[in-house]
């Protein structure tokens, strides 16, 4: 259907209405009654826009349920947190952080948590409310940490031997805080029964602990001994012995494999890597196919909000 109204044509159709301005000769095409003849170049004409770009629900909720999980996911590690360190005591007393000795694991939970927190937080509200700031911050963080995992998978292959070296003084530095921390301990414990490996090279690096110390100052029980964790299972035995590891040290190097592992972690988790090659693999390219499937939500949606945005100016 056409028309002429005001100096312009508009044409209508089923999906959208378009307001074109009419070609003027000599008179106006659309000359109203007792109008004189205008030059068409001196009219101001606006052009008004109606466009059918709308923001497709599929994606919108779809990220918003990504995001969801992830922002459910961060309370989570938030709760697991705060409640370890209420447990430590760290809560009532702040100063306890400066204190600590060797890497407190809780602090890494609580920086997952947080990350994960605010990135969901920016997700669900930035899908919800179409906020592109909320998606863009969003969406460039995830990238951000796509690119610095991939870099520091890189940098750990061509740089093995600085990676051995800053493995060896995470490790050493927290066998001197062992019976300072329990969840170090527990960490230490895990790291040790899994790879069945003892202290970073040997089990000659417990002398850095002042509790394992086999020096003559030393008057603790555990005196030229190992943790438990050291210690080969006894396939007879249901119930841990904790104190199986005494005393050992003291024996001739000989024999120390008839009670305790002798292989240092570092050369078990150097001999473990090749073996699991493909599922440390697969783990990575899970992880950044999801991270890259979250980018894809978001800028998709961010390209629809702004066509929307588009079509509405005039």
């Amino acid at each position: 259907m056409f028309c002429a109204l005001n100096g312009c044509e508009l044409q209508e159709t089923r999906d959208h209405q378009v307001e074109i301005p009419c070609v003027a000769t000599g008179q106006s095409f659309c000359e109203g009654p007792g109008q004189g003849s205008r030059d068409s170049a001196s009219q101001k004409m606006h052009y008004y826009r109606y466009s059918n770009a709308k923001v497709s629900c599929w994606y919108k909720y779809l990220l918003f349920s990504y995001n969801i999980i992830f922002w459910l996911a961060g309370v989570v590690f938030l709760g697991v947190g705060l409640w370890a360190w209420s447990e430590k005591g760290v809560l009532s007393d702040l100063t306890k952080v400066t204190r600590m000795h060797g890497i407190d694991p809780v602090v890494l939970v609580l920086m997952v948590g947080v990350v994960m927190f605010t990135l969901g937080f920016a997700g669900c509200v930035g899908a919800l409310r179409e906020n592109i700031c909320l998606l863009n911050f969003f969406c460039g963080t995830i990238v951000l940490i796509f690119f610095l995992e991939l870099a520091v998978a890189v940098l750990a292959f061509l740089f093995q031997d600085w990676v051995r070296d800053r493995f060896r003084e995470f490790f050493e530095s927290n066998i001197k805080s062992y019976r300072d921390d329990i969840d170090l301990q527990n960490l230490i414990d895990s790291l040790q029964k899994a790879n069945q490996c003892c202290g970073a090279y040997g089990p000659e690096d417990w002398d850095l602990n002042v509790y394992f110390n086999c020096s003559g100052a030393s008057y603790s029980r555990e005196k030229c001994g190992v943790p438990f964790s050291c210690c080969v299972p006894d396939p007879a035995q249901k119930v841990v012995n904790t104190q199986c590891g005494y005393d050992v040290r003291i024996q001739l190097k000989s024999k120390w494999d008839e009670s305790i592992f002798t292989k240092g972690c570092i050369q078990a988790l150097e001999s473990w890597l090749p073996r699991n090659i493909y599922i440390v693999a697969g783990v990575f390219i899970a992880i950044s196919l999801l991270q890259i499937f979250g980018i894809f939500l978001a800028r998709t949606l961010i390209s629809d909000i702004e066509a929307v945005k588009a079509g509405h100016h005039f």
